[in-house]
């Protein structure tokens, strides 16, 4: 996607800054910007709405969590061409609060860019690249529940966002650290919420 791979997060936000037109944008719109090939991207694309303020929207975090979902099932059978149903395609996003969120994203990403870096390289390939995905598959289908705890959904959905940065900048250390942290954190919320 870049050919300085620190810099693949900036552009998913460039490319997503420039799908969002008028008072809405749909999800359709979103992925034929960044390209139905681009798995890593759209998988960003898609936990970076979720982490930001434009999860606020009601309901976003569980349109977020079907959609990385499907992505990732997709990528581990082997699809190079990312399908969603039409229902989810047509869903429509505000494009004020997009742009709010893609705003709120900026320092924080080029702030992260500095240290990502090819490293550990082997886990961003197959097979082991099988165990981030597995992971996601089975954290995805609680995210709707985890509306109910404030900022639970977003945790998860940075985690997925660190673990796709991973994959975009063949960063295996960082991808390596976002699996331990998404599958700990239905724990974590369980804990912190429904405990005691």
């Amino acid at each position: 996607m870049a050919e300085n791979p620190t810099r693949a997060l900036s552009e998913v936000l460039d490319h997503l800054e420039r799908s969002v037109q008028g008072k809405q944008v749909s999800v359709g719109s979103l992925v034929h910007e960044l390209g139905s090939h681009s798995f890593a991207s759209l998988m960003l694309m898609f936990a970076l709405i979720s982490t930001s303020p434009a999860s606020s929207i009601p309901g976003v975090t569980a349109m977020v969590a079907a959609i990385e979902f499907i992505l990732v099932a997709q990528m581990i059978l082997g699809r190079d061409c990312l399908w969603l149903p039409s229902v989810v395609s047509r869903k429509n996003l505000s494009t004020s609060k997009l742009c709010k969120g893609i705003n709120w994203l900026r320092k924080p990403i080029h702030f992260a860019e500095r240290f990502l870096k090819p490293r550990l390289v082997f886990f961003v390939k197959p097979p082991w690249l099988y165990l981030p995905l597995a992971v996601i598959l089975v954290v995805t289908p609680f995210m709707p529940f985890m509306e109910v705890i404030p900022t639970s959904g977003s945790m998860a959905s940075a985690a997925i966002a660190c673990l796709a940065a991973g994959l975009l900048t063949r960063d295996g250390l960082l991808a390596m650290i976002s699996t331990l942290f998404l599958a700990a954190v239905p724990f974590v919320i369980w804990y912190v919420g429904f405990s005691g």
